[in-house]
């Protein structure tokens, strides 16, 4: 039993042991709460979200799969939609990287800088869209002028082309509304004017191949990428069921195809470059893998693929004499 000094004793001491208990439970809770919001992903570690342009996905599914296999704690999810939807993902955070056919404008990167975030720009490639047709269309070459025709509609039947030609209306197809093929056309050769109304869109660019195939009277508007790649069975199998068009800046130039010389030349006039844009600027996944597939491994892969490096990827040789 204990006296009644005790007891008084006891009753004293409670209170202050409850209140160091307390202390210490709510130092910890804030404890825990100021390192929730840490960072744990590394260079070459963790996990990051990016959004990828369509018309890339073969290429960066090889990226993706060649950096995980060098860095299995590495995970890059990514997610293959419309330019216009993947950047729109990362104005709202929900991915940390966009890989897209442009540059960021001046407006985009401000409304970026006012929420203090300031996105990294990297080239990474220079690509080109391909125009494709059925094996049955008998051209095989168009000017720049007559792809405007056709794309405003002006141009609305294969014999306007080719006065021997009995395919009927021209229907033109793109891969996506909103994607980065269909905004190239517009803005480099219409300067910003409407499509005519036999231009429609289909999900994706194999869709596009898939089209012209099944139809005589179709001309398609894809990413080289798709086809490019003459080891690859998916780009040969594609190969066998489209041509696809040499292009002539005018009546009296020199007709070029999608080839990865002409593209670097510039000979060939649809002609692009691809930008890796990071919101993530700490060396975090996000930087890690960027810095990649800018780097050699990377690099050499986009040059495997039919498309030209931003970084041309140089080999030493030594010479005995």
């Amino acid at each position: 039993m204990l006296s009644n000094l005790s007891k008084k004793k006891l009753q004293k001491k409670l209170p202050l042991n409850k209140y160091i208990i307390i202390l210490f439970v709510s130092v910890l809770i804030y404890a825990c709460a100021g390192t929730s919001n840490e960072p744990t992903d590394t260079a070459t570690s963790g996990e990051v979200s990016i959004r990828v342009d369509e018309s890339f996905q073969q290429l960066f599914d090889t990226q993706i799969y060649t950096f995980e296999s060098l860095y299995p704690n590495a995970h890059v999810k990514a997610r293959y939609m419309s330019e216009t939807d993947a950047l729109q993902q990362m104005i709202d955070d929900s991915c940390k990287v966009v890989v897209m056919c442009r540059d960021l404008t001046k407006d985009e990167r401000k409304s970026f800088e006012q929420k203090n975030i300031y996105p990294i720009s990297t080239k990474i490639a220079e690509d080109a869209i391909a125009l494709i047709v059925n094996p049955e269309n008998t051209d095989s070459t168009l000017t720049i002028d007559r792809i405007k025709s056709i794309l405003l509609g002006t141009d609305s039947l294969w014999n306007q082309v080719d006065p021997k030609s009995n395919l009927g209306k021209i229907k033109v197809v793109f891969d996506n509304a909103g994607s980065a093929n269909e905004r190239y056309m517009k803005d480099t050769v219409l300067m910003g004017k409407e499509f005519g109304k036999n231009t429609f869109a289909v999900k994706s660019n194999p869709e596009v191949i898939d089209f012209v195939s099944k139809n005589k009277n179709a001309i398609g508007f894809l990413s080289v990428n798709w086809i490019s790649d003459r080891d690859d069975t998916v780009a040969l199998n594609f190969l066998k069921k489209v041509n696809v068009l040499a292009i002539k800046k005018n009546d009296t130039a020199e007709a070029y195809q999608p080839y990865q010389a002409y593209i670097k030349t510039k000979d060939y006039p649809f002609c692009r470059d691809i930008y890796t844009i990071n919101r993530q600027t700490r060396n975090g996944l996000g930087m890690g893998f960027v810095s990649f597939v800018a780097g050699e491994k990377g690099q050499l892969m986009i040059l495997k693929a039919g498309l030209v490096p931003a970084i041309a990827p140089t080999r030493m040789v030594r010479i005995s004499y």
